[in-house]
């Protein structure tokens, strides 16, 4: 099965994409308990592909790597408590009081490890470099695939997160250029495409019961069902008839078995909510655990044809205004993640490699048995999102969107802080 997926699109940028990376970023992000030694499989099929240095007589320069500096105390109590930061970063993993460790989360799923310091500063220091990259006009489209840590909270760890990274990049990018004109306070939509509900990053931008306008949008397209983690209210389909509605909070919740037959039939949502918002920024999650083959062996969305994680982003890159950052998320079959990455990363760039390519032989090539190609096909799993379900979606949206459109129409004032 080929990409289906073309090399230009309306508003593809001439600028090289931003791909953010350094040794010691690519080290320190497979300590990552959860995900040992993924980053170094993503990069090293990345680099196998010869992506970072397509550049010849007829073709221009498609990517340009910014080696990220780790981020600095101040820049992360921009949202996380020094309670928090002081605990988690103290490297100690000897007689910790579990009680504390409790309070901040850095057990079961979070466990305290050794790097922790590193790990905290390096991937919030890559994706704000990413932040930075386009909103100095550097380059349009930037890609951080160590980050896109969407549980962490503002004093809490939680579902292998331990840095809010996602938050700060939109904080970051809210804040007015110096540089713009009209000092216009710019806006940020950031679309979740993981497996899991965006919770930590919905909660920090929610303003319950808000009648004014806000900066910042944010869409999760998740799996949710009882017990599924993460739990929470804002997770289920927005209320019209709810007093605490945030229009500018919104979810998309999916039931099993997820395939590209169901992202092509609610992604008109999603473009009416771009349309209406017309962000000067796009941070996407590109969580990768939906795909099939995961172990968590909940939807069945697969990287190649319509409604496939490639479509979306290829969509969202070359044919929607404004500036974006690509961010990781979850994916615990390491081999399909590097999969993915290497391909959106070239659709990204405008040369989206065949998904009949075969893997490259280099060091990494035996993690890719048996298919040893690049494509993660769909498997056997039956798509539970009836034709009913997804009428159920659209009616809900159609006055949510209404509400959405007359604040962005008439704005009775604009919020800017985080909650």
């Amino acid at each position: 099965m080929d990409s289906h997926v073309g090399s230009t699109g309306s508003h593809t940028s001439l600028k090289p994409v931003a791909y953010i990376f350094s040794e010691d970023l690519v080290k320190t992000s497979s300590l990552l308990p959860s995900n040992r030694n993924r980053s170094l499989l993503v990069y090293s099929l990345i680099h196998a592909y010869g992506l970072l240095t397509t550049c010849t007589d007829q073709t221009p320069q498609r990517f340009l790597v910014v080696r990220p500096r780790p981020a600095g105390e101040k820049e992360l109590l921009v949202y996380h408590t020094h309670d928090y930061l002081d605990y988690a970063m103290a490297q100690s993993s000897d007689a910790q009081n579990l009680l504390i460790a409790s309070e901040f989360g850095l057990e079961d799923d979070c466990p305290m490890f050794r790097g922790i310091k590193d790990y905290i500063t390096q991937v919030a220091g890559a994706t704000l470099t990413g932040a930075a990259v386009i909103r100095n006009d550097v380059s349009d489209i930037a890609i951080c695939w160590d980050g896109g840590r969407h549980h962490a909270k503002k004093a809490q760890a939680s579902g292998f997160c331990y840095v809010a990274d996602c938050v700060l990049a939109i904080l970051f990018l809210k804040r007015t250029v110096p540089s713009a004109p009209s000092l216009k306070k710019p806006r940020v939509m950031y679309l979740d495409l993981d497996l899991h509900f965006s919770d930590a990053v919905s909660q920090a931008f929610h303003k319950p019961g808000s009648t004014t306008t806000s900066q910042v949008l944010t869409l999760s397209i998740h799996h949710a069902a009882p017990g599924f983690f993460p739990v929470a209210p804002l997770a289920s389909l927005p209320n019209v008839d709810d007093p605490a509605l945030d229009p500018f909070t919104l979810s998309v919740p999916l039931k099993a078995g997820a395939s590209n037959k169901t992202f092509t039939r609610i992604w008109p949502i999603v473009e009416r909510v771009k349309d209406i918002f017309r962000p000067d920024f796009v941070v996407v999650q590109c969580g990768v655990d939906g795909l099939a083959g995961d172990p968590m062996a909940t939807w069945n969305w697969s990287l190649g044809g319509e409604g496939s994680l490639g479509w979306c982003i290829h969509h969202i890159v070359h044919e929607w205004q404004g500036k974006k950052l690509l961010l990781g998320g979850g994916g615990y079959n390491t081999p399909n993640a590097a999969r993915a990455w290497a391909y959106i990363t070239s659709v990204a760039g405008g040369i989206p490699l065949s998904l009949d390519a075969d893997i490259p032989e280099y060091s990494g090539y035996l993690h890719f048995k048996p298919s040893f190609t690049l494509d993660v096909p769909a498997g056997n799993m039956q798509d539970q999102n009836t034709e009913e379900y997804f009428q159920i979606i659209e009616a809900t949206y159609e006055p949510i969107l209404s509400i959405l459109h007359s604040r962005m129409v008439s704005p009775m004032g604009m919020t800017t802080d985080c909650s």
